[in-house]
């Protein structure tokens, strides 16, 4: 009975995210519910969402929930210097990582111990062949994850993709509209 909950409460918070994606195109309102219902159904400590920079050399802030406002400001993630996300990224593989504190793929080991981190989930986030950015999931101990939570990861990862990709689409449809009707009106006066 209780592995029916603990699977009925995964279902429920992959629910939840897929009813925010699909219910509003405002992408910050979806990135701050990814990442809450992310941490509360994996009984994290924290999850944070950082999207790929233009540039594809940095990984900028998304949304995060559960970390300080200090280590959410700590600097710009270098893929040249975060062996994880890059390897995320490169195999398309989540990464699992058992204690960032003495790892050294982690780019913020000192900034990781301070904040009471120690295992961490990188999942990367792919919409067909373009890299978007990573999804990360923070423990405060030493945890391994289960086969179901991590299909939870992977699948929020994959919700988080479109999500992303949908809110960028609709922002580029909506100045394209703006400039078509701006130049009818132009046309017309």
């Amino acid at each position: 009975m209780e592995a029916n909950t603990a699977q009925d409460h995964l279902f429920q918070a992959l629910y939840c995210v897929a009813r925010t994606v699909n219910s509003s195109l405002d992408i910050m309102q979806v990135l701050q519910t990814i990442v809450n219902s992310t941490t509360e159904a994996l009984s994290a400590k924290a999850c944070s969402l950082r999207l790929l920079g233009p540039d594809h050399t940095h990984l900028l802030f998304g949304a995060a929930h559960g970390l300080s406002t200090g280590y959410r400001a700590k600097g710009p993630v270098a893929l040249d210097q975060s062996d994880v996300d890059r390897q995320a990224l490169a195999q398309r593989q989540t990464v699992y990582i058992p204690d960032a504190r003495i790892d050294a793929r982690f780019q913020y080991a000192q900034a990781a111990r301070e904040e009471g981190i120690v295992s961490v989930l990188v999942v990367p986030l792919y919409v067909q062949d373009q890299p978007l950015g990573v999804l990360r999931v923070y423990t405060g101990s030493q945890r391994t994850f289960s086969e179901p939570e991590l299909a939870l990861a992977e699948a929020i990862g994959s919700l988080s993709a479109l999500a992303i990709e949908n809110g960028r689409l609709y922002e580029r449809l909506n100045r394209n509209y703006h400039a078509a009707v701006e130049f009818g009106q132009r046309e017309f006066e």
